[in-house]
């Protein structure tokens, strides 16, 4: 009984850090809408987005730790940038920053002693720099060129010490920056497939054309051939199925194992091929995303997909393709 008591506390205790956080983003975006944070946030993306070099995210505590999120999502979404610790930054790493770089500071306070050999390297060199931090008139506010004033809040730490919702803050103007930095650039999934070729997120951006079977790994008869040709030919591949093409090379039918199973009643193996077939299968084109092929496999209850480059057969792709990819 009284585990239950502390489970039941604790579960209280979360919910109510939930609703005060939640509370700070209601504020943080009727911020974006109203306040000056706003005019601030589209000069950020606009310099961002123009600079020719990259974008360097510095910060002390807790704020560094989410500027290296912040460094990171930026980096996997097309906009390189590099964390600087401000420590390092006094021992040599200074010289990582070029004047073709942006930075982007965040301190809540804004009077974070560390931050200010970067704040005046970026004066001293010209070096266009952002700074996130609830206090407009701290040091850094003031040294700043561009200004992201964020709403004071409550922190969900009952003894309203440990950053809380502030962090929660600073991540999320984070991630909104990285979003409208990817929809002014147009940065397609293509682009971040090419960024993320790894793991699930590069598995889910992967297209039929980079897994499908093609050339003679493809097992293709054409219209008029015999029953058992196309036994043959589907016995001789492994997709359980062989397409049907015509002259042209045209998809017009599909021969399965389950089409097999049903002319077992017919003594006719000269049969010509479209008289046991299933007219018009199901085809993708090779552009078709990986995730999507399975999601159409899953709906028809299939497991082999015939690709076409408009009604012209150049692949095939089975459930087993997919799995070996990771998409599953």
């Amino acid at each position: 009984m009284e585990m239950r008591k502390v489970g039941d506390a604790a579960l209280v205790s979360a919910l109510k850090t939930v609703r005060i956080e939640q509370e700070a983003l209601n504020i943080l975006a009727i911020a974006l809408e109203n306040s000056a944070l706003r005019d601030a946030f589209k000069l950020s993306v606009a310099a961002i987005a123009a600079t020719s070099g990259r974008l360097i995210v510095s910060g002390m505590g807790k704020s560094g730790i989410i500027g290296r999120k912040i460094a990171a999502t930026m980096t996997s979404t097309g906009t390189p940038s590099l964390f600087i610790h401000p420590g390092e930054a006094s021992h040599g790493d200074l010289g990582m920053i070029t004047p073709s770089d942006i930075v982007l500071a965040i301190t809540w306070s804004g009077e974070t002693a560390e931050l200010g050999d970067i704040i005046a390297y970026c004066h001293r060199f010209n070096i266009t720099l952002i700074v996130a931090t609830a206090k407009a008139n701290s040091t850094a506010g003031k040294a700043a060129h561009i200004c992201l004033v964020l709403p004071h809040v409550r922190e969900a730490c009952p003894n309203e010490l440990a950053p809380t919702s502030s962090t929660t803050l600073q991540a999320v103007l984070g991630d909104a920056l990285a979003i409208a930095l990817i929809e002014q650039r147009g940065f397609s999934k293509s682009d971040f497939l090419s960024l993320h070729p790894g793991g699930q997120l590069g598995a889910k951006l992967v297209t039929v054309e980079q897994l499908m079977g093609r050339g003679e790994e493809v097992p293709v008869v054409r219209l008029g051939a015999s029953l058992m040709d196309a036994t043959f030919e589907m016995s001789r591949k492994r997709y359980g199925s062989t397409a049907v093409v015509d002259a042209e090379g045209n998809l017009v039918g599909a021969f399965t194992d389950g089409d097999l199973r049903r002319s077992f009643a017919t003594q006719h193996l000269q049969d010509p091929i479209e008289a046991h077939m299933t007219p018009t299968p199901l085809a993708v084109p090779p552009t078709t995303l990986s995730t999507e092929a399975l999601r159409t496999m899953n709906a028809n209850a299939v497991m082999v997909l015939f690709v076409c480059d408009g009604t012209k057969l150049i692949g095939v792709l089975h459930v087993h393709d997919l799995l070996r990819a990771g998409v599953v």
